[in-house]
């Protein structure tokens, strides 16, 4: 019998993968291809079109705690503080999981603290 691996388990994964801003393209294992992702800034309705977003625009000097982690049988929620630079704000995500991939994320965070800084943003 095959253990199913936990929502928690895939986040922790993309977490590693997303904050290190290397090897990106490992994502693809942990992604459904029809990902949807909706954040603030950017959304994407696949897994090719965000991590390409990513590969031209590197995640780098990015810092996260969490705070609280949750899941069930097809779903996780990690809340977080975030920290980059001057920027250091609360965020949430929620992951959908089908099929042992992570099919939705939604990324919560209030936009005011990157307007105030926006030489410390996600993309410098």
């Amino acid at each position: 019998m095959n253990k199913k691996i936990s929502p928690l388990v895939l986040v922790f994964k993309y977490l590693e993968i997303f904050y290190s801003g290397k090897k990106l393209n490992n994502l693809n294992s942990i992604f459904a291809d029809d990902l949807k992702f909706e954040g603030p800034f950017y959304q994407f309705n696949s897994a090719a079109a965000y991590i390409e977003s990513l590969e031209k625009a590197p995640p780098k000097g990015m810092k996260f705690k969490i705070l609280k982690s949750y899941e069930d049988a097809t779903s996780a929620c990690i809340i977080y503080q975030f920290f980059k630079g001057k920027i250091t704000t609360p965020m949430a995500q929620l992951f959908e999981i089908e099929s042992e991939k992570i099919k939705t994320i939604k990324l919560i965070f209030d936009t005011k603290v990157f307007i105030e800084h926006p030489k410390d943003d996600i993309t410098n």
